[in-house]
């Protein structure tokens, strides 16, 4: 048995997650989780991102016991209301009209799990996002720059973020999928190096 991964791998479909990734230089394969991830609402924003990692990460892992598996999950958290991806246009605009001149917070969960190694861990990153306070026509300004179905929340913070967004507290990255440098920290604690 190897007492290192063979790889790493990122058990996401998610271009953003990818680009994070690049961004600080590692060395990766990408193999997305074919699972069914549980948004039911009522449910803690922290619990629910953290299983839903561990399912990606699970699911990539039993297929890929030599490597490092790495499944993430975001959602936004406006108090107890957790919001994911908008099913249509007009639940993405209810979520900026809700989300406007507020604080809400965003999570997401990194699941890391090595079946050869025994690694199974997860570990969840918040951020505190301001909206600017705006209306409907802001909103209608930024869905012709953003497309928000694909995003926790309706929005992205890649793009046009000057907008709608007044600050962020925490990692920025952390809001766009992936908490890079809670990852970075952690890989380095295991000595894990995947650098390119």
């Amino acid at each position: 048995m190897n007492n290192y991964p063979e790889k790493l791998i990122l058990g996401s479909a998610s271009p953003r997650r990818r680009d994070l990734l690049e961004q600080i230089g590692l060395r990766f394969e990408v193999c997305s989780a074919d699972v069914e991830e549980d948004n039911a609402p009522g449910q803690d924003p922290t619990e629910m991102v953290a299983a839903n990692a561990r399912l990606k990460a699970a699911a990539v892992s039993a297929s890929q016991p030599g490597a490092l598996v790495l499944g993430a999950d975001t959602t936004v958290a406006l108090e107890s209301e957790v919001f994911n991806k908008p099913s249509d246009m007009a639940e993405a605009r209810r979520m900026l009209q809700r989300l406007a001149g507020r604080c809400h917070v965003v999570y997401t969960a990194v699941a890391l799990y090595w079946a050869d190694g025994g690694l199974r861990e997860v570990f969840v990153e918040p951020s505190e996002v301001r909206f600017k306070t705006f209306g409907d026509e802001v909103i209608d300004r930024y869905f012709e720059q953003v497309d928000p179905m694909d995003k926790a929340g309706a929005y992205g913070i890649q793009q046009a973020r000057e907008m709608i967004i007044e600050s962020v507290r925490g990692s920025i990255e952390n809001v766009m999928g992936l908490p890079i440098q809670a990852l970075e920290q952690r890989l380095a604690e295991l000595k894990f190096d995947f650098k390119v």
